[in-house]
């Protein structure tokens, strides 16, 4: 019940609202005025029924120019929208009935008044006066109704009104029941494309706004297709003809091609490769549309998995790992930060489904890319893809997932050997990183699974250990002290896991004891374990680094 009278309150402020206060002020301003020249002598019904023919000439030859006038405006307001974001604005606009009636007012109001002015003869004595009364009282409404349609039109030439008209137009012609199924193809590349135009050039412009409501009207575009696709034909879903010479199929090989028709996902690819395109403009540049690309693209994976639609899964976690790709390929790394925040939270979804399968599938992929980035010279891409690996192997753990213990796997071969400092720094977060997860182990009870992180170290360097502990000793902090976008600090652990920590250290026997132990601290220790005297430590404000603030470095 909201939609319609939020559609109503929308009315009364676009149209009857600036009507109705010039009508109230002119008539107010008009009978006033006229009651004091008049005296009381006159009778405006009288005046009005027989006008001075030389008067409402000199009015009549003005009124067309007016409307006109008013005319040329609204054209010129249109083409500037046109120009700024999609040529699809102007068509839009003279389908829009709205525009054609007032348009059509205003024509007709013109042509009255011409016409008229032709007939109008004062020396052979005929005075059009029906004619000249139906021509000022259309004069009249075109000059209240200015304000208001000029409302309307700014409201209708909104981008994001134009943006939802496209996506809505889009819809109902995919859904029309027509034989021509060509044309059908056509109308729904070309709305798609003219979103993707929509976004590009309000992202030319710094348009932010504009561009992330593209984008949101893409993925609600690809959502609604789900329910209306069981209802196509199957000629819809065969990429043939025009359709394959599209520019985002022209390129792909027969094979590829009969792939996608088979699995009858052109249209969603159509819409992915679009935001594939959006993606790689703003790499570098834009990185928030890059982040919305990711999580639209996070939805609409979930969408399909809930779904059990899994060619469009498939297709979802192969676009994901292209965004990764160009994101290493670009050195974007706080991009990339981002974007793996919303594959580890698709991946998250998948536990609970297919016994996880997925969420293993995405796991070898995250190992993949982080290594990728490792030998790009990209070391905290790496380490974002370790913590992200812990995250998930906690929620496996927690949701009793079969997939745990492979996840846990894949976890511990993500470390490789450094070539240089700062990518030494990034192995120490992946050692990190998985000794977090050996505490959330030992706090759930799990001490076999900590045990396989103990075995995965057993050749580590003893100093390296003792310090990649000290230094998760020191963070005393769970916000990062700079802002970011996930907000956390990767090496957080709270008392009770620093107590956890300090008992999976406690298992290698020649490890150096720690120089201080808080007393939050020792109270989570098991009793056999429990340091010398307890001591605050004295810390800055944490060595846990963030990727993302060294993107830029």
């Amino acid at each position: 019940m909201a939609a319609p009278a939020g559609s109503l309150k929308q009315k009364f402020r676009i149209w009857l609202l600036p009507l109705l206060i010039p009508l109230g002020a002119w008539l107010l301003l008009f009978f006033a005025a006229f009651a004091m020249d008049s005296g009381g002598q006159l009778s405006f019904l009288r005046l009005l029924e027989h006008p001075n023919p030389v008067s409402a000439a000199n009015t009549l030859s003005n009124a067309a120019e007016v409307v006109a006038a008013a005319i040329t405006v609204a054209a010129i307001i249109v083409e500037l929208a046109a120009n700024r974001y999609t040529h699809r604005i102007t068509e839009l606009f003279m389908t829009e009935p709205v525009n054609f009636v007032v348009m059509g007012f205003f024509v007709v109001a013109a042509l009255q008044s011409v016409v008229i002015l032709l007939i109008f003869d004062t020396e052979g004595g005929f005075v059009p006066y029906w004619g000249i009364g139906a021509a000022l009282v259309m004069l009249i409404f075109s000059l209240l109704l200015l304000l208001p349609y000029f409302a309307f039109v700014f409201h209708f030439l909104n981008p994001v009104q134009i943006v939802d008209r496209i996506r809505s137009h889009t819809l109902k012609e995919i859904r029309k029941r027509r034989p021509d199924i060509a044309s059908r193809h056509a109308e729904a590349v070309r709305g798609v494309e003219e979103l993707a135009d929509v976004a590009l050039n309000a992202m030319e412009h710094k348009d932010k706004g504009v561009s992330m409501a593209s984008l949101d009207a893409m993925q609600a575009l690809v959502l609604e297709y789900q329910v209306v696709r069981t209802e196509l034909p199957e000629a819809w879903f065969r990429v043939e003809g025009e359709l394959a010479h599209n520019p985002d199929f022209v390129s792909m090989s027969p094979d590829v091609l009969g792939a996608v028709t088979r699995r009858r996902v052109w249209f969603e690819m159509k819409v992915l490769r679009q935001y594939q395109t959006l993606y790689n403009e703003a790499l570098n540049r834009t990185r928030d549309i890059c982040y919305v690309v990711a999580i639209n693209t996070r939805h609409i994976a979930e969408a399909a998995l809930e779904a059990g639609h899994e060619e469009l899964l498939e297709v979802a976690l192969k676009f994901f790992n292209t965004y990764l790709r160009a994101t290493i390929n670009a050195k974007d790394v706080r991009t990339a930060y981002n974007v793996l925040n919303q594959y580890r939270l698709l991946a998250e979804r998948c536990l609970d489904h297919e016994d996880g399968r997925r969420a293993v599938e995405i796991a070898r992929y995250f190992k993949y890319y982080g290594l990728v980035s490792f030998n790009a010279k990209l070391p905290f891409i790496l380490e974002t893809v370790a913590y992200d690996l812990c995250t998930l192997g906690e929620v496996a753990f927690d949701r009793k997932a079969p997939v745990a213990e492979e996840l846990l796997r894949i976890f511990l071969t993500v470390d490789k050997e450094s070539e240089n400092d700062v990518q030494e720094t990034s192995l120490r977060g992946v050692r990190k990183a998985q000794v977090k997860l050996a505490t959330h182990y030992l706090r759930r009870g799990a001490e076999n699974l900590a045990r396989q992180v103990y075995d995965d170290m057993a050749c580590e360097s003893r100093e390296r250990l003792a310090s990649i502990r000290d230094e998760l000793m020191a963070v005393r902090s769970s916000e990062f002290w700079e802002i970011s976008d996930r907000g956390v600090n990767f090496d957080f652990l709270d008392p009770e896991r620093k107590g956890r920590m300090l008992e999976f250290f406690s298992w290698f026997t020649d490890l150096r004891p720690p120089s201080a132990v808080s007393p939050e601290v020792q109270a989570a220790l098991p009793a056999s374990i429990r340091p010398c005297e307890p001591d605050e430590l004295v810390t800055g404000p944490g060595t846990g680094q963030d990727p993302a603030t060294v993107a830029d470095t």
